[in-house]
């Protein structure tokens, strides 16, 4: 995927607009009201859950609720011609959670990944845990591999998604490695202790975040967010 040096204005969520602060930065990076703003809210990531997704709900309800204006695009579902159509139409792109490898498979194969450094010259790029993921310079620290060697090389991790439909290919937005669920008792092994051991080699800072803290990124500049906890792991 591409490495996007012009200017970029990124919000990069564990758990979308949870709280006002995270909300409010929102605002900050469209510079407009939320009931004057357009998202396209992609859902992708969630289609291999076959479990109950309230998570999902929930993520939709704290955008549509503060007064946002939502299309919901599927990427499997729709034609690249109109992926673009639909994306033209937007202030921002929303990039919901769920299965990283399977959402980093589909941003390719729909040609999104290709569209992005036009539209984000105008457009906001918002993720919600893998659309966050996805923004930044490698997977290793996905917790859809928590149970594989912590040596594991980025360019070994292409399968840990659906059978024919995964990809650990990241977007390169920024020069991060973003973690979401710090701390989360649905994921044991998202620790800072945990995390350093893994993130060992890695050539890029990682930021882990719970589920109340985003980082708002305009360029190089980083703003974290943070009604929560988050933690800062230095590249050694």
């Amino acid at each position: 995927m591409f490495c996007y040096t012009g200017w970029m204005r990124l919000l990069l969520t564990s758990n979308g607009l949870s709280n006002d602060s995270i909300a409010h930065a929102l605002e900050e990076l469209t510079g407009k009201k939320p009931t004057d703003t357009k998202i396209a809210f992609i859902p992708t990531a969630a289609n291999p859950d076959r479990e109950n997704k309230d998570w999902l709900i929930e993520d939709l309800y704290n955008i549509h609720s503060r007064g946002y204006y939502v299309d919901i695009i599927d990427l499997p579902a729709i034609t690249q011609t109109k992926l673009k159509q639909a994306l033209d139409n937007v202030d921002v792109i929303f990039v919901g959670g769920g299965n990283t490898f399977y959402l980093s498979y589909w941003i390719q194969k729909s040609g999104l990944s290709g569209m992005l450094p036009e539209l984000l010259k105008s457009k906001v790029y918002a993720g919600i845990s893998a659309g966050s993921m996805v923004a930044g310079r490698s997977l290793k620290l996905s917790s859809q591999i928590d149970e594989s060697p912590i040596t594991f090389a980025d360019n070994n991790y292409d399968l840990i998604g659906p059978t024919g439909e995964s990809s650990a290919k990241t977007l390169n937005l920024t020069d991060i490695v973003f973690t979401p669920h710090l701390n989360s008792e649905y994921f044991k092994l998202v620790r800072k202790d945990i995390l350093i051991e893994k993130a060992k080699g890695l050539k890029w800072p990682v930021y882990a975040l719970d589920d109340n803290s985003a980082l708002k990124i305009v360029d190089d500049k980083i703003e974290v967010i943070s009604e929560g906890d988050w933690t800062f792991i230095k590249p050694k």
